[in-house]
C-alpha cells in the first residue's frame, strides 16, 4: 500500500468544512509520516476535474456532513473506480439522515429515543403538534454533524426558535424526546468494537463550542458504567453499526440511562480525527496509536461495485491475523 497514491479528501461544501480540514491534515500528516504518498484534496464542486488530474489509487475520506458523508462522494468514487475509506452509498446515506437510521434501528427493536419531523410548511401549527410530545426536546437538523444547528428547548418560544434555526441547514428538523443521563460514544473499527468513552460537557449541553473548544469537555475512557452495562453498550452499537451496514470506522452515539437503559442516537460513517476527537482518544485507550489508526482505516478501502478490498501490506496488522497479509487486492472477509 506504501506504494501506492493516496489522496485524502477533506474540505467539502458542508457546515462542517474547518472540522473536516483539521481532520483531513492530521490524517495526511500520519500517512506521511509512516511513509505514505499522502496527497491532500480539497473537495470542492469541480471534485470530478480534480479526480482526473489526481490520478490517485485509493481514497482516504475526512469529509463530514452534506455532500461528504452522505454517499454523494461514494457514489462518484465509485464511477471513477477509485476506492475508499469508510461506509458504502448506502449505508453512509442512511446514517447521514437521522430519521432514515430511526426508521431502521427501530425496525431492528434498537432504543432510539421517539421523535418525530418537521418540515418548514408545518411551522405554522408547530405548537399544536408538539402539544402532546412535552419538554424538555431535542431539536436537530435531519441531515447534518458535528451537532451543528443542535438545541435543547424547554418550551415552546425555546422550540420554535430552535427548529427556525435549525431550518437554515436543513428543510426537514428532527424533534426528539430529551433523555436524560450519560452521553457515551462507542468507536467501531473493522467490525469490533474497541471501546465506549463517557463525554462530560463542563457546561451545557455537548454542542459544536463544547466539541471543538479544548478544555471545555471532560472525557472519561472507559465510560462509567458497570461490567454488564458496558458490554450492552459495546453490543448494542455493533448491532447499529450493522444494522445500517457500515463498515470500517465508525462512532455510535447513545445515551446511557440513570435507570440503566442505553439508546442509540446515531451513526457516524466518518468519524473526526481532529486532536479534540472521540475515535482516536478510544483507539489509544485500546492500544492503537494515530499512526496504527489511520493506516487500520486505510487498510479497509473499498469498491463496493467490484466487491474487493485493497489489502494493507503494511508491517504492523494490530487486528488481522497472517492469512490477511496477501498483497495485491483480496476478496471481502
Amino acid at each position: 500500500m506504501k506504494s501506492r497514491r493516496i489522496g485524502v479528501l477533506c474540505g467539502g461544501l458542508s457546515a462542517e468544512r474547518d472540522v473536516s480540514l483539521k481532520t483531513g491534515e492530521a490524517i495526511a500528516a500520519a500517512l506521511e509520516e509512516r511513509g505514505h504518498s499522502a496527497q491532500r484534496i480539497y473537495v470542492d464542486r469541480d471534485l470530478d476535474l480534480v479526480l482526473r488530474q489526481a490520478r490517485i489509487d485509493v481514497a482516504f475520506l475526512a469529509l463530514h456532513g452534506r455532500y461528504g458523508e452522505d454517499g454523494c462522494v461514494q457514489g462518484l468514487l465509485e464511477i471513477f473506480g477509485i476506492p475508499y475509506t469508510g461506509s458504502d452509498v448506502l449505508a453512509s446515506a442512511l446514517a447521514m439522515h437521522k430519521v432514515r437510521a430511526k426508521e431502521i434501528f427501530r425496525f431492528r427493536n434498537l432504543p432510539t429515543p421517539p421523535y418525530y419531523v418537521v418540515h418548514r410548511d408545518r411551522l405554522a401549527s408547530l405548537a399544536d403538534d408538539h402539544a402532546t410530545f412535552g419538554y424538555p426536546a431535542v431539536v436537530k437538523p435531519v441531515s447534518e454533524g458535528s451537532s451543528i444547528g443542535v438545541a435543547i428547548v424547554r418550551d415552546v418560544q425555546e422550540l420554535e426558535a430552535a427548529v427556525e434555526e435549525a431550518l437554515r441547514f436543513d428543510s426537514e428538523v428532527l424533534i426528539e424526546r430529551f433523555i436524560e443521563g450519560r452521553e457515551v460514544s462507542v468507536a467501531i473499527l473493522n467490525e469490533r468494537a474497541l471501546g465506549a468513552i463517557e463525554i462530560a460537557p463542563r457546561d451545557g449541553f455537548y454542542d459544536y463550542a463544547n466539541k471543538y473548544t479544548a478544555g471545555r469537555t471532560d472525557y472519561i475512557m472507559p465510560a462509567r458504567l458497570s461490567a454488564e452495562r458496558y458490554r450492552g453498550v459495546m453490543t448494542q452499537a455493533l448491532l447499529a453499526h450493522r444494522a445500517l451496514g457500515c463498515s470500517g470506522a465508525t462512532r455510535v452515539d447513545m445515551i446511557v440511562s440513570e435507570r440503566g437503559n442505553e439508546v442509540i442516537l446515531e451513526v457516524n460513517t466518518i468519524p473526526g480525527m481532529t486532536p479534540t476527537s472521540l475515535f482516536p482518544k478510544i483507539a489509544h485507550h485500546a492500544g492503537l496509536d494515530f499512526g496504527d489508526l489511520v493506516e487500520e482505516i486505510l487498510g479497509s478501502a473499498h469498491l463496493t461495485s467490484q466487491g474487493k478490498h485493497y489489502d494493507r501490506r503494511l508491517e504492523k496488522r494490530p487486528f488481522d491475523g497472517p492469512e490477511r497479509r496477501a498483497s495485491g487486492i483480496v476478496e471481502p472477509h
